[in-house]
């Protein structure tokens, strides 16, 4: 079985998507931190490869690879490219292969909507994005599929995205406004939930803005260099991540004010299997559930894509 990029969308709505995410995050999973290759490219950039394997036992076992190509961009082609193949786990025999990259932005987009599930209020009614690319726009719904949603304002270092960002939300009949960098700390400080989505290497999000209350989903950095909110808004937070193993090891956002001493590893305060378990209680479980400020720092985990690959198959092989 094949399934290309629509299939794939087609094959995994936001709320079947999150269920499964916690569902497999409830049980045993072997999923390793990703693999890192180096390739060097004559006259371009260095591209990476990436292998993400993952597997239970005697199930399914599955590995997502994608490839960095920065250089690409010469040749007007997309830079990043990736496919994963599903696999039955007691034969090894393949079963399916899906379009990485939609794959990818889905199930990024619903962990952290399972993860607002346990860490916004349930209220929650205001949303900012910070970014226009693909991950915004499924961001943006995957949020309205947890929380009820009514007003969304976009802001990014590009207006013409943005601008297209809204026209495409607005067809959708989403309430959506763009941001003007003027307008950003009063906006951030009216919001419920703040995510961001950009390929930012300095912070772009400033904790002096932030009201109590508000929830942070952070998406973007996925290196050592790269961070998207700054030290203040790591100081006022409590904090979460997908999971301990990669966001301790690959992201800026956390290892940049850890090794300053803003912040200790004791402040990360759960993972979403401990959410999806039940053993913490998110942000019912913190003293002042109504005031606190939230923090989820994803940084994808191949568990997430095995679960998004397994929904894909069962749901294409019995429609």
């Amino acid at each position: 079985m094949q399934l290309n990029a629509q299939q794939v969308i087609d094959a995994l709505p936001w709320n079947a998507l999150i269920e499964q995410l916690a569902t497999m995050f409830t049980k045993e999973v072997h999923s390793p931190v990703r693999h890192h290759h180096f390739i060097n490219v004559p006259g371009a950039p260095q591209a990476t490869l990436l292998l993400m394997p993952a597997w239970i036992e005697n199930e399914y076992l599955g590995i997502k690879q994608v490839n960095v190509f920065p250089g690409n961009s010469r040749f007007n082609l997309p830079g990043l490219n990736s496919h994963y193949l599903l696999n039955c786990g007691k034969t090894g025999q393949p079963l399916a292969q899906l379009e990485g990259n939609e794959l990818t932005a889905r199930r990024t987009a619903a962990a952290s909507a399972l993860a607002a599930r346990y860490l916004a209020r349930p209220h929650a009614g205001k949303l900012l994005v910070m970014g226009a690319g693909r991950m915004a726009r499924r961001l943006i719904q995957a949020h309205m599929a947890v929380r009820p949603i009514t007003q969304v304002w976009v802001w990014a270092r590009n207006p013409a995205a943005a601008a297209k960002l809204v026209t495409e939300c607005r067809e959708l009949n989403i309430d959506i406004q763009v941001a003007g960098e003027q307008d950003l700390p009063e906006i951030a400080a009216r919001m419920d939930i703040i995510s961001c989505a950009t390929m930012a290497e300095t912070p772009i999000l400033k904790g002096e803005w932030l009201s109590p209350g508000c929830h942070l989903d952070l998406v973007g950095s996925f290196t050592p260099f790269m961070r998207e909110a700054d030290d203040e808004a790591l100081r006022r937070s409590h904090i979460f991540v997908d999971t301990r193993a990669g966001a301790l090891s690959e992201t800026g956002e956390l290892l940049i004010p850890l090794q300053q001493g803003v912040i200790d590893k004791s402040d990360v305060l759960a993972e979403l299997p401990e959410l999806c378990r039940g053993t913490h209680r998110g942000r019912a479980e913190l003293a002042e559930p109504e005031q606190a400020i939230t923090l989820f720092k994803s940084v994808g985990a191949s568990i997430e894509d095995l679960a998004a690959a397994v929904l894909a198959y069962q749901r294409s092989k019995n429609p």
